[in-house]
């Protein structure tokens, strides 16, 4: 076994053999003639022609020239391309576009075989591609372009049919095959998770259908498609997958925030009213208001007020409502607002402008007695990881469904708590009977570095750690995490700057810094009410900077 996995030099068709092997164990049933074909065809193959095919599959773009895949631990690339010309995976004559052609040509050979119609030998190798493209608008092969160039090109026909196996592996397009090495080299570090046979995302051809379906759309949309078309596209789409269904909701919440930039109201607020995505609502109020609409602006926030979908939406709501009911002419009511906070005004010397305000505050304030952190997310964040990481990783079906996932796919979804409600409370349990501090002490050191959505390993040091389980009551604790609970995506930020201990007197106080000018942010303010709500010691810094001589 070599120490680097790298010093195998056919590491990556190694990786791609354990793709095409999950695939074939776990999603069997679902997959395509075509796609059993491709992985039956591919193992019959000879090891040099598997290897080229994964070369290219990997590098960007679908065409190549002969000359750049050269390989030592394939030797012969003509010899090992021949089976997959033979296959139709690959195309030697394949019609290259006169942009693919420049992406393949040296600025020097396209001067050689496009003198004649260049008009300015000094322009950019771009330049020249914008004056030539309305001569040659016709697709050719390499060899009707360059009919003297010593060399081929190798053009996949097969790489939408790869992407949509990595599709498949992964759930996204953003994760490739560079996650294996990162994985075998350590660089990442994944939970193992026990993956059973319900726990895949994609349970039916439908839905693989489906979910590739949604994925077009969405880069139909990125690369600037009309947008009426797109959103046909995403409006026809219907599943009673759970899954795809938040993906449509996403997709259509993204096209309605588009509509808004554009100040399109009425089509936003159609996409908004046809949404399913939790913060659809309060979007679809402020486009009414945007738009002029207020009695109907007015009627949808009275009516959310009834039944906020959680603290976010809610505080929306109290800046909405007064300002909507002045406009149509209602009384003035006054708005709801955070109680007063406990105030420091630091006047401090700049010592160095290339450091933050808040690390300017932490060194004004820090005591070899009285330690200050600069942890912001970071710390409450990591304890609840840390107490509930069974809860987390829990192997639910629909979760987890590959080896490189760094939390569960069901992360920010509105169900997410209630699916695993029971295992969250035997974790939370433990502060009521004071195990949580050695459980947390104990997987600090079982699970330092794996990926999760909440440790943040880089900044929780095992000082920092000790001193916040000293000094942090666990009553407060349990405040938080099911604070975080109640809704993730929301309450996992805007936690206080910096944190100060005091680990004689085991207590604390946190410390949200505001610099000149700057002023507190909706979730800040959130969590400041939640903290003064339950009687957390907690402060705002705000600091101006001092003159300094000179």
């Amino acid at each position: 076994m070599t120490s680097n996995p790298l010093e195998n030099p056919l590491y990556y068709l190694h990786n791609f053999q354990q793709v095409l092997a999950w695939l074939e164990l776990r999603y069997a049933d679902v997959l395509s003639p075509e796609e059993h074909s491709f992985i039956d065809d591919f193992a019959a193959l000879a090891q040099p022609s598997q290897a080229l095919l994964v070369r290219m599959i990997m590098r960007k773009g679908c065409h190549f020239r002969m000359s750049r895949l050269a390989y030592e631990e394939i030797g012969d690339t003509r010899a090992a391309v021949a089976p997959l010309v033979h296959l139709g995976w690959v195309d030697e004559q394949a019609p290259l576009t006169l942009e693919e052609l420049f992406n393949l040509l040296q600025k020097a050979e396209i001067f050689h075989g496009f003198r004649a119609a260049i008009e300015q030998p000094k322009a950019r190798k771009s330049d020249w591609l914008v004056a030539l493209a309305p001569l040659f608008d016709e697709p050719r092969s390499l060899g009707q372009w360059c009919p003297g160039l010593e060399d081929g090109v190798c053009s996949l026909t097969v790489m939408a049919l790869c992407d949509r196996l990595r599709l498949m592996f992964f759930g996204n397009l953003y994760q490739d095959w560079s996650e294996f090495v990162l994985a075998d080299l350590g660089i990442f570090t994944y939970e193992k998770v026990e993956f059973r046979d319900d726990a895949r995302a994609l349970r039916s051809r439908a839905d693989v259908e489906g979910f590739v379906y949604l994925e077009d759309c969405r880069q139909r949309f990125e690369s600037g498609e009309a947008l009426d078309e797109v959103l046909a596209g995403i409006q026809a789409f219907a599943s009673d997958n759970p899954w795809l269904q938040r993906r449509r909701a996403k997709l259509l919440f993204l096209l309605g925030q588009h509509c808004e930039r554009l100040a399109q109201w009425p089509l936003a607020a159609a996409i908004y009213q046809a949404c399913a995505d939790p913060g659809a609502r309060a979007r679809l109020i402020r486009v009414f208001e945007r738009s002029g609409d207020y009695p109907q602006a007015l009627a949808l926030a009275e009516a959310a007020a009834l039944a906020p979908h959680n603290a976010a939406e809610q505080q929306q709501l109290l800046r909405l409502l007064p300002r909507l009911r002045r406009k149509l002419g209602g009384p003035a009511t006054p708005r709801g607002g955070v109680q007063p906070m406990l105030r420091l005004d630091l006047n401090l010397p700049r010592a160095d402008p290339a450091l933050s305000v808040e690390f300017h505050v932490q060194a004004h304030l820090h005591e070899e007695q009285a330690p200050v952190h600069y942890v912001e997310n970071s710390l409450i964040n990591s304890l609840f990881g840390l107490l509930c990481w069974p809860a987390i990783f829990a192997p639910l079906p629909g979760a987890f469904f590959h080896p490189f996932q760094r939390g569960p796919v069901d992360l920010l979804s509105e169900d997410f708590h209630s699916r695993r409600a029971e295992l969250f409370q035997a974790c939370l349990a433990e502060l009521d009977d004071g195990r949580y501090a050695q459980t947390i002490r104990q997987r600090y050191l079982d699970k330092w570095g794996v990926q999760s959505p909440f440790v943040f390993w880089g900044a929780l040091s095992e000082e920092l750690l000790e001193q916040a389980l000293a000094c942090l009551p666990a009553e407060h604790l349990k405040h938080w995490f099911d604070r975080l609970l109640q809704d993730i995506k929301a309450n996992r930020a805007g936690m206080p700057d910096l944190i100060q201990f005091w680990p004689q007197q085991k207590t604390y106080r946190m410390i949200e810094v505001k610099g000149p000018g700057d002023r507190l942010q909706d979730n800040q303010l959130r969590w400041l009410e939640f903290c003064r709500q339950h009687q957390m010691p907690v402060a705002v810094c705000y600091v101006q900077w001092a003159e300094q001589d000179g």
